[in-house]
């Protein structure tokens, strides 16, 4: 089994790289690629398992984008056939159809997910969110200067049950396409989530495969439940 994570040298922030540490204690035996943005990724020449991209800065987007844009048909060709994708953070945004300023400009994206983002650099939003997947409540925090809007045939993520999705007034966070599973929240979500954990490895093709540290995690996520609907 392949992990490829791409760009780690500027898609890292958040301390989001601890989502691909965690999946590779659930899978030891699974290979992690690390492509950095002068290399080829992985996947452009052969079938990779788990595509991961994290978080990472607003200059470094328009490189990613750059990076991408030549892979853009074998990126559409792996999403059709089902190969899991995890994009966290601002990471969606690349792969969207546009990024707008507040000038109004407009960097295009990939056009392989139907939203575009709005960028306000002077107000960064931070908040905690609560959702729902697969029938358990799911949570993580957003730290953002952007807010983004679906487009049509968009499939949400997670419904919201309290924050803040993709924009104020949205009924959902992230979005989903096939396996392909984006989402602002930080965390790393993984960790904090382990139902959402086992259905992405179930994405990747490993259903059976046990979350590590499973009775320490499923405790601390019930655990931070409980602060959240306490204080909220």
């Amino acid at each position: 089994m392949k992990i490829e994570v791409l760009f780690p040298e500027f898609c890292n922030l958040f301390g989001d790289l601890f989502n691909v540490k965690y999946l590779q204690r659930c899978l030891p035996e699974a290979q992690r690629i690390d492509t950095p943005l002068a290399g080829e990724p992985a996947f452009a020449a052969g079938e990779v398992d788990l595509v991961y991209m994290g978080p990472m800065s607003e200059r470094s987007q328009e490189k990613v984008i750059e990076k991408l844009l030549p892979l853009r048909r074998r990126l559409e060709e792996l999403l059709a056939q089902g190969t899991a994708f995890l994009l966290t953070g601002n990471a969606c945004e690349v792969l969207g159809s546009y990024i707008e300023n507040e000038d109004g400009s407009r960097i295009q994206g990939l056009g392989l997910l139907p939203l575009h983002a709005r960028r306000d650099m002077m107000h960064r939003h931070n908040s905690v969110f609560l959702g729902q997947w697969e029938g358990q409540e799911v949570m993580g925090f957003k730290s953002q200067f952007t807010a983004a809007w679906p487009e049509e045939g968009a499939q949400g993520l997670f419904p919201v049950k309290k924050g803040v999705g993709l924009h104020k007034g949205c009924s959902f966070e992230g979005l989903r396409k096939n396996n392909l599973f984006a989402t602002y929240l930080l965390g790393p979500v993984l960790l904090m989530n382990p139902c959402f954990a086992q259905s992405l490895l179930a994405a990747m093709g490993a259903p059976e495969a046990p979350l590590a540290l499973q009775p320490e995690v499923q405790a601390a996520c019930a655990q931070r439940l409980r602060d959240f609907h306490e204080k909220a």
